[in-house]
Parts: C-alpha cells; sequence; structure tokens
C-alpha cells in the first residue's frame, strides 16, 4: 500500500481512511470487527472516529464507536503500533458544544478508555468554539501531547480565516499549531474546501483528511430518485444532492464508470486523492464488498480527460 504523509504530524497513512461513525449505528459490533479486519488485511491503516459517534441512534450515549474500535484493538490481531487512531473532541456530548481546557483533559480520558489504549495518534477538535479562545485549547492539547496521551493534533470544520488565526495564535502562545484539518469535501461539496483553505494547506504543509467524500452516499450512485432515499439511514441528507448539479454529477460518474470498469463511489474517492491538498479521503463500509469497493479506488488512477469531466460537472 502507497503511505502518504500527513503534513508534519510524522504520521503516515494510507490513501483511504476509514469512517468509524457506522460502528454501533449501521454496523453492529461483529459485522464491525470483520470489517476492521478485511481493511487492515487490505493494508489499510487508519481509523476516524469521534466521542460523539453515534450519539444520534436512538438507545446510544456516544462513545459507542469507540467502544467498539477498543474492543477490537484488545483482541489483539493487529498491534496498537499498526493502527494510526483518530478521534475528535468538542461535540455535544451533553454539555453542548465546548473547547475549554477542562473538557478537552476530561473527555481525551474518556476516549483513551473506550479506545483502551493509553495514546491517540490523532486528536482533533472537532467545531470551532467562539467562546474558547485558540490558546486555551492548544494549550490543552500541548499538555496531552507531553504527557504522550495524543501525538499530534488537528481540527474540523474551520475555514481559512478560522484556521489561520489559530495558527498566529499558536505562535504567540508557543504551543504547537493545528497540523491536520478535516473539512468537508466531495464533487458536489468543494466550497468548503476548494480556494482559500486548499491554498494555505497546501503552503503551511496542513495534512488533509477529507470527510462526506461520498456525500453521504450519494456519489455511490445508489440514490437515484427520493424513493431511493426513503427509509434509508442516510437517506433524508442524499436527497438534498437530488438536484440538475447532483444529476449531473451522477452522469459524469457514469461515463467514467462505463470507460474505465470502476465504480461511481470509486471514481468519486479517486477524485479526491488526486486533488491538491487531499491527503486522504475518510469513507465507511458496511459490508465486505463495499470494503473491497474501497480498496479499488485507493489504486484506481484517473485520467486527466476524466477529471477534467467531473470537474466541470461539480464545478
Amino acid at each position: 500500500m502507497d503511505m502518504r504523509r500527513l503534513g508534519k504530524t510524522g504520521l503516515s497513512i494510507a490513501p483511504i481512511v476509514f469512517g468509524g461513525n457506522v460502528f454501533g449505528w449501521t454496523a453492529d459490533e461483529k459485522t464491525s470487527f470483520d470489517i476492521l479486519d478485511a481493511f487492515f488485511d487490505a493494508g489499510f491503516n487508519t481509523i476516524d472516529t469521534a466521542d460523539v459517534y453515534s450519539a444520534w441512534v436512538p438507545g446510544n450515549k456516544g462513545g459507542d464507536s469507540e467502544e467498539i474500535i477498543g474492543k477490537w484493538l484488545k483482541r489483539g490481531k493487529v498491534s496498537r503500533d499498526k493502527a494510526v487512531m483518530i478521534t475528535k473532541v468538542g461535540s455535544d456530548m451533553g454539555q453542548g458544544k465546548t473547547l475549554k481546557e477542562t473538557y478537552v483533559l476530561k473527555a481525551v480520558e474518556d476516549s483513551l478508555r473506550r479506545l483502551q489504549t493509553d495514546y491517540i495518534d490523532l486528536y482533533l477538535s472537532h467545531w470551532p468554539d467562539e467562546s474558547t479562545p485558540y490558546e486555551e485549547t492548544l494549550g490543552a492539547f500541548a499538555k496531552l501531547k507531553q504527557q504522550g496521551k495524543i501525538r499530534a493534533i488537528g481540527c474540523s470544520n474551520l475555514d481559512a480565516t478560522q484556521l489561520q488565526a489559530s495558527f498566529d495564535a499558536a505562535e504567540k502562545a508557543g504551543v504547537p499549531r493545528y497540523d491536520v484539518i478535516q473539512p468537508e469535501y466531495n464533487l458536489y461539496d468543494r466550497a468548503p474546501f476548494e480556494g482559500p483553505l486548499a491554498n494555505l494547506c497546501v503552503k503551511d504543509d496542513i495534512g488533509v483528511i477529507t470527510y462526506f467524500s461520498l456525500a453521504a452516499g450519494f456519489l455511490s450512485g445508489k440514490y437515484r430518485s427520493k424513493a431511493d432515499t426513503e427509509g434509508k439511514a442516510r437517506g433524508g441528507k442524499a436527497a438534498g444532492y437530488l438536484d440538475d448539479k447532483g444529476l449531473k454529477i451522477l452522469a459524469a460518474l457514469d461515463k467514467v464508470a462505463a470507460e474505465t470498469d470502476a465504480k461511481p463511489a470509486e471514481i468519486a474517492l479517486a477524485w479526491l486523492l488526486r486533488k491538491k491538498g487531499v491527503t486522504a479521503p475518510i469513507a465507511s463500509a458496511t459490508s465486505l464488498s463495499q470494503l473491497d469497493s474501497l480498496a479499488k479506488s485507493a489504486t484506481l488512477s484517473l485520467s486527466d480527460d476524466a477529471m477534467a469531466l467531473l470537474d466541470k460537472a461539480g464545478a
């Protein structure tokens, strides 16, 4: 597997990061274990989760995904040093969204306990918190790095102005900066990353791990009408893509699929892997057949003509 350098973190990750939000939601514990085994057997090495996954499911409390991953890690089929673990802090776990130092220092202990590990490879602030100065959050992260509880830090959902402000705050306070960002980015939703944020990430060597890489499954091509979305776990989100732009993208994906004998989801991920500044997209699977498709996307090489066609469709 061709590993990619993740900014200045010192971490190397495979071209696809597994999205652990499905664990405890659309994938039960046994299915999750089977998928993780196969994911690592295929040569991948990175799992993304968050403390809040999957609190939105009736009966769940948050931390459900971390707990499943922790049980899987404890089995020892994959040694801890071979797995790059990413989790996030700051979402509403009953206290509202916050990145205050006292909360971060407590939340990391909860994540470590659920993951059944003594360190997290990459710890991310999940959402902006305008009520907490960047210096305070970064200072908490700096303490955790010094204690060996986290290896690298990053953020999610910051725009270019916010990310630059966090850099300035880190420099002023003499603490480590964010070295990774997780933006929403896919063939349909391009504005959150392309332009100022992408340029800043390239300039400052920031690792970029995209989320909603398949637009809630829409770019897999399985949602072609409102009827296709009804009763599906992600149907409500996917239905929002069923407009003229979305249908143009599906048509472009179908055309490239016919030329490459690849599936639309594989093409959508391969498109991300060729975009300047992107380290790796996050993608999920709830079956071994879907996982096989993720593996194929990591080695799919799109032609310049295919890239141009896709770029135009999703412009």
